[in-house]
């Protein structure tokens, strides 16, 4: 996939202030993915991991009526999307995003895949294998809108799929704080929920190939953070503008990570 070039500097609350439309009332989420799925036709696009909850199956999260891989979804990923369209050349699909497991052989198509709630995700041995073949080929994965406990759940899965692995806190001077943006002050943005975090703020943690902080960046945890919840909300007004701003920026840096690296 060509790298992507920065074509025009925007303020991203304008960036973010027209999607109203494309948000879909009561979060139902489909059940057959295949029949929503945009698939893939060379072209970037937003693709959400499903997973089986470690809580009851393909349970849902709290009271709510979708499972935990969904929340925010599809107006987060769609937003997403649109951020990075109007920000870069890459021309990414901006109309829909995919929904693959891990054991999906289409995950393969697409070099960076996006999880939420990995507090109740749970694997089977071939989405273990998927999983591992995925990211050693190349793939770049991101875990979102997690805290607490959640974290020691993410670390028992990845040990499945890759039981060398080990994450390692990143600081500001990581290239995927500066891959699109430069983001100098990772603790901006409040944390998920204070009184389970050891900081009070975000802390980004990631998994290297070969465990070598000098090669790539095969995995990123956003520990304490909902990135998501930022993006879904970003036109509605609920949340200040400065961290919706600052949650795009993480994102758009992802993505140029994941395509260039």
């Amino acid at each position: 996939m060509k790298k992507l070039i920065l074509c025009v500097v925007v303020v991203l609350a304008g960036a973010a202030a027209g999607y109203a439309q494309d948000r879909l009332l009561g979060r139902r989420t489909p059940q057959n993915y295949d029949s929503i799925n945009i698939g893939y036709d060379g072209r970037l696009a937003f693709v959400r991991l499903r997973f089986a909850s470690g809580f009851g199956g393909f349970g849902r999260r709290g009271s709510g009526r979708e499972p935990p891989w969904a929340h925010d979804y599809p107006t987060a990923d769609i937003h997403m999307m649109k951020i990075v369209n109007e920000l870069t050349t890459a021309g990414p699909h901006v109309d829909g995003s995919n929904i693959y497991s891990l054991d999906d052989p289409d995950l393969m198509n697409h070099p960076i895949a996006y999880m939420s709630e990995p507090g109740f995700w749970s694997m089977s041995d071939d989405e273990a294998r998927g999983l591992r073949t995925y990211l050693l080929k190349g793939g770049f994965i991101v875990f979102d809108d997690f805290r607490g406990q959640d974290w020691f759940n993410l670390e028992e899965q990845m040990k499945r799929a890759l039981p060398e692995s080990r994450f390692v806190e990143l600081d500001a001077g990581h290239p995927i704080f500066n891959s699109f943006f430069e983001i100098k002050n990772l603790g901006f943005l409040q944390s998920y929920n204070a009184s389970q975090s050891a900081t009070g703020h975000p802390t980004y943690w990631g998994i290297f190939e070969d465990n070598d902080p000098k090669k790539r960046l095969i995995a990123i945890a956003n520990r304490d953070n909902d990135l998501g919840e930022y993006w879904e909300y970003s036109e509605t007004g609920t949340e200040p503008v400065d961290f919706t701003n600052e949650a795009y920026k993480f994102g758009v840096n992802y993505f140029i990570y994941g395509l260039t690296r």
